[in-house]
């Protein structure tokens, strides 16, 4: 973990090593997601899949696209999502509904980016695998 004054400093001018630092710290939130964050790693596994399916089912890249866009948005959302739950864990340790309510309402964003990138999903690799498999 970095050093307060890492976080908490006031920004000086731009320099590349501060860039390459900021995205080490990027990198690393994405390690601590995924190592830490049970359903990061259901979401790994689905980005997975998906991608394997695409590969597999020569998609164009138009619906690569789609398909991108759909992984990044839930990507997106689960590190917002934890980042939130982590703050809030952070300001007020013992059970408040207010904090449970704002703890829902990021969860209900995770799940809405969910329902639509598996949409996206199913509208892209669908039409492809309906053409090659023997009806």
């Amino acid at each position: 973990m970095s050093e307060p004054s890492d976080h908490c400093a006031a920004p000086k001018g731009f320099s590349i090593s501060a860039r390459l630092k900021s995205f080490r710290y990027a990198i690393r939130g994405l390690r601590v997601l995924v190592r830490e964050e049970h359903n990061a790693r259901v979401h790994l596994a689905a980005s997975l899949c998906a991608v394997a399916a695409g590969a597999a089912l020569q998609l164009p890249l138009s619906d690569w696209r789609w398909l991108v866009l759909a992984i990044a948005l839930v990507w997106l959302a689960e590190a917002f999502n934890t980042a939130i739950e982590d703050l809030c864990d952070r300001i007020c340790p013992d059970f408040d509904p207010a904090i449970g309510r704002i703890k829902d309402l990021a969860a209900g964003g995770v799940l809405i980016a969910s329902l639509a990138a598996a949409a996206i999903g199913l509208l892209t690799l669908v039409p492809p695998l309906l053409r090659i498999l023997p009806f």
